[in-house]
């Protein structure tokens, strides 16, 4: 009862029945989906009522969203994704780090100076690591015809699975991809992506209808 309460307080107050245009394709006919909706917004009921800003991965329509007292800041489509086990994903994500940041050298004759970092200066290829146990591994698109920076981003990606894979070996823990999530995005996206993050950011996830 109160998580149907919760609900229709968020469809009916201006500023989250604004908001929830984030979720145009829920299906209030869908108790799964709606149960599912209900969660995210209970735990983003909690974020928005503090002045940080958190990110909310909805895998339901394939985008991502920086938020900020429950208003929408910037958002970014996501190209595709995988989940090893949807049950890892519920809940309120910290981030423990932010992606590192690899500065331009400074240039003989300009100086000791360097120059501001800039969006451009971030990585696109990199994993977050979540104090839940959670990993996201956050993984670029190539430009087409480019093909050297495909195979490139591939031999990553493959490279990344092949460490899951044999960390596993010989042990008796679960498979880490059980607690992982890889989502691609273009390049400017995932760049984009590592300049919003702060420390201990909250992120939130909503699971699609298929889990």
């Amino acid at each position: 009862m109160n998580c149907a309460i919760l609900l229709l307080i968020a469809l009916t107050t201006p500023s989250w029945g604004k908001d929830l245009e984030a979720f145009p394709n829920l299906n209030l006919n869908d108790p799964h989906s709606v149960k599912e909706a209900t969660r995210v917004l209970e735990e983003e009921l909690k974020l928005a009522a503090r002045p940080h800003t958190y990110v909310l991965i909805d895998l339901a329509r394939n985008t991502i969203h920086i938020k900020g007292r429950g208003v929408e800041l910037h958002h970014m489509p996501i190209v595709q994704w995988s989940v090893g086990s949807w049950e890892k994903l519920t809940g309120i994500h910290r981030l423990v780090a932010r992606p590192q940041v690899v500065r331009r050298k400074i240039e003989p004759g300009k100086g000791d100076e360097q120059e501001p970092i800039s969006l451009t200066d971030m990585p696109a290829d990199y994993d977050l690591s979540f104090a839940s146990g959670l990993t996201i591994n956050v993984v670029p698109l190539a430009e087409k015809g480019n093909l050297a920076q495909g195979i490139a981003f591939m031999g990553k990606a493959w490279w990344r699975r092949l460490k899951n894979w044999t960390s596993t070996i010989g042990t008796d823990q679960p498979s880490t991809s059980a607690a992982q999530l890889e989502i691609t995005v273009s390049v400017d996206h995932a760049q984009s992506l590592a300049w919003s993050l702060v420390d201990g950011m909250a992120v939130l996830i909503r699971r699609s209808a298929d889990h």
